[in-house]
């Protein structure tokens, strides 16, 4: 009967154990985005087109802007088109483009652009967003409603013609093009931000901080921010594919990266001048580039099913 007593109570410690230990709200949504097959293999790719952008380019034989005249528009060996002019061979797996440049690297080098683009532009939008959106809901008062109907003003002017007057304004400039499209892309995660901190500046937690002498700046910092961090990091996720679409569109236009960098948007625009002669310049680039923003929104989803707490 002693036996069976202490085994008894070193059951119950155990199941003590278990239960204090527990998992947090992180970890369990850790999980279940490494469930979600979609996002896992999203990041997947995503990661090593990065790393290929990042260090292909180091050991590849051709350079970006390296000009082969005896290689004009060549398509790849295994292209299927038997009406092509010529064949890259070699190591062009991608063939070349109007002025012999290796289509490969240019891709990987394209990818450097848009990728750093994508993500310095959300990171502008995101520390003028998350601010601007914490401010005016905790606030509140005559202060929001003049912070929203700014919002509102520059929601009425058009996306890509107030981007165009920034460029125009302030030159062509490869860190200027970072500045121009976070700065009129932070309006919806503004917006964002602001309705979840009013949802949350009525909470216990916050009236306890209040109780407690802590300034307001203080509270946006330490509790307002920390608690929207969930809906911000989803939307983060889909924000960098539409800044990648909008530099690839002002490089369509002409106003984005220029000669002789590249970047997704400015390979598409010369494979669409030379489509009916070359279309593997089209193809690939824009291959590539639907492929990362698939994968983008892959991991929003899956990032936005793993934070929803009611999504169980």
């Amino acid at each position: 009967m002693i036996a069976t007593g202490a085994s008894i109570q070193n059951a119950e410690v155990m199941m003590r154990a278990q239960v204090v230990q527990g998992r947090s709200l992180w970890v369990d949504a850790r999980n279940r985005l490494l469930r979600n097959r979609a996002a896992v293999a999203s990041m997947v790719l995503l990661g090593i087109i990065a790393l290929m952008a990042l260090f292909v380019p180091l050991f590849w034989p051709y350079a970006y802007n390296a000009v082969d005249y005896d290689h004009i528009s060549c398509a790849p060996d295994w292209w299927p088109e038997e009406s092509v002019m010529c064949r890259a061979g070699g190591l062009h797996i991608f063939g070349t483009d109007d002025l012999g440049r290796d289509l490969f690297v240019r891709i990987l080098y394209g990818a450097r652009i848009s990728l750093a683009v994508g993500l310095a532009a959300t990171l502008v939008s995101l520390f003028i967003g998350v601010t601007y959106g914490a401010i005016s809901g905790y606030i509140g008062g005559r202060l929001d409603e003049f912070m929203m109907r700014f919002v509102d003003i520059l929601y009425s002017l058009p996306f890509i013609f107030f981007v165009i007057i920034l460029m125009v304004v302030f030159q062509q400039n490869f860190f200027l093009l970072f500045v121009a499209i976070g700065a009129v892309e932070w309006l919806t995660m503004a917006r964002i931000v602001r309705g979840q901190t009013l949802s949350l500046k009525q909470k216990e937690f916050i009236e306890a901080a209040r109780a407690a002498g802590v300034g307001t700046f203080g509270i946006i910092r330490k509790h307002i921010v920390p608690n929207v961090v969930g809906p911000v990091i989803v939307y983060v996720t889909l924000t960098i594919p539409t800044v990648i679409l909008s530099e690839s569109f002002l490089s369509f236009l002409g106003l984005g990266i220029r000669e002789p960098l590249t970047s997704w948007g400015v390979l598409i625009k010369d494979g669409a001048d030379q489509m009916e002669s070359a279309s593997w310049t089209l193809v690939f680039p824009a291959a590539i580039m639907a492929i990362t923003l698939f994968c983008f929104n892959f991991i929003g989803d899956g990032l936005r099913d793993a934070l929803d707490p009611k999504d169980r």
